[in-house]
């Protein structure tokens, strides 16, 4: 059975796949949850507590999640496009139909290229 996750706000219950989650947009005390079909959930609690919930009930396919500066936790088996010049990131898979472009600072993008270089040079043969 896969791993769900099961956000409870003040008059719902959310119950989702991870993979389903694109990303997490957070202002203020309320984080905004869009799914690949541009379904979105808003929830009452800031990221930082979207982040605890991730990590507590998906234990290591938490991973999965990158938290991109103050407001934003994008999936990162979707990430498309970073450029880090324009400040914006491209979030797209072949299963489904939406990109979705966003917007995220330019420290945090170099940190997040940073990391996707390095993984790929530990992917080659020899290193």
């Amino acid at each position: 059975m896969s791993k769900h996750l099961v956000l409870i706000n003040s008059n719902e219950v959310v119950r989702v796949s991870p993979e389903r989650i694109v990303y997490i947009l957070s202002d203020g005390n309320y984080s905004t949850m869009t799914l690949v079909d541009k379904e979105e959930h808003l929830f009452s609690f800031n990221l930082a507590s979207f982040e605890k919930i991730i990590e507590q009930q998906l234990g290591t396919d938490a991973q999965t999640f990158i938290r991109l500066g103050k407001s934003l936790i994008i999936n990162g088996k979707y990430i498309y496009y970073v450029n880090v010049s324009k400040q914006q990131i491209v979030l797209s898979d072949s299963n489904f139909p939406n990109k979705f472009t966003l917007s995220a600072s330019k420290e945090a993008l170099k940190a997040l290229k940073t990391v996707l270089e390095e993984s790929i040079k530990s992917r080659r043969i020899g290193i």
